[in-house]
């Protein structure tokens, strides 16, 4: 009943919800969960962390209301704890934001999501990761609720904030590229942009992590998809 054992428990249960051995996961995770709570007690942001954890795990697992059970109790104690205007209760606004869009309530995500940027902003700045990330997903949101103007509006902001913190030759900026890229194909129908935001994804992975890497994996995929949307074929 150690705080580092409470760790490592976290720790292997998170590499096998990796691996989709989810009984397992959440074996190890309940595990931590008893230890954070007999340690620090219910009102800990630790032990916020280990239900944020479980919530995704449930997530995967398409228990969903067992999922936003245990996201809206790390939100709680977050905001009890650190307050309103803290990154870890802008990251579970953020949490809760995603899992709404999964489940298909587009209203309720934008306003998680909305709290969530709002909140990071105001801790991180604008021009940060964690707000590039959040404008990512609110983008991806307005995707999914047909409203291109505004999801283009938002990736692009994210993948701004992202060229300025990360710089252009990073793997983060690649994954922002072929957002980009997706966006500008699947519902723009802008072939010729979306190519070359993909050709930039591709580069970047290939230059710093390899051809043999999962990442440029996904961007040779995105780029034959494109070709196939054209019925370039060969």
């Amino acid at each position: 009943e150690h705080p580092q054992t409470a760790n490592n428990y976290n720790g292997i249960g998170a590499v096998y919800q990796t691996k989709g051995n989810y009984q397992k996961s959440l074996l190890f995770y309940q595990k931590s969960l008893l230890i954070h709570k007999k340690v620090f007690g219910e009102e800990h942001r630790k032990t916020a962390g280990i239900y944020n954890n479980i919530a995704t795990l449930y997530n995967d697992m398409s228990k969903y209301s067992n999922a936003l059970n245990y996201h809206k109790k790390a939100l709680s104690i977050r905001k009890r704890v650190l307050g309103e205007e803290h990154i870890d209760t802008a990251t579970s606004y953020n949490n809760i934001g995603v899992f709404y869009q999964s489940m298909g309530e587009y209203s309720k995500a934008l306003k998680y999501l909305n709290k969530a940027l709002i909140r990071t902003e105001k801790v991180l700045g604008k021009e940060h990761g964690g707000t590039a990330k959040i404008y990512n997903n609110i983008g991806a949101l307005y995707n999914v609720m047909e409203d291109y103007e505004k999801a283009l509006d938002y990736t692009k902001l994210s993948v701004s904030i992202t060229e300025k913190v990360f710089g252009k030759k990073h793997i983060n900026t690649a994954i922002s590229y072929n957002n980009l890229g997706s966006l500008y194909q699947e519902n723009m129908k802008e072939y010729e942009k979306a190519l070359i935001y993909y050709q930039k994804s591709l580069d970047i992975s290939k230059k710093n992590l390899g051809e043999k890497n999962r990442y440029t994996a996904v961007f040779y995929r995105s780029i034959g998809s494109l070709y196939n949307a054209l019925k370039n074929y060969p």
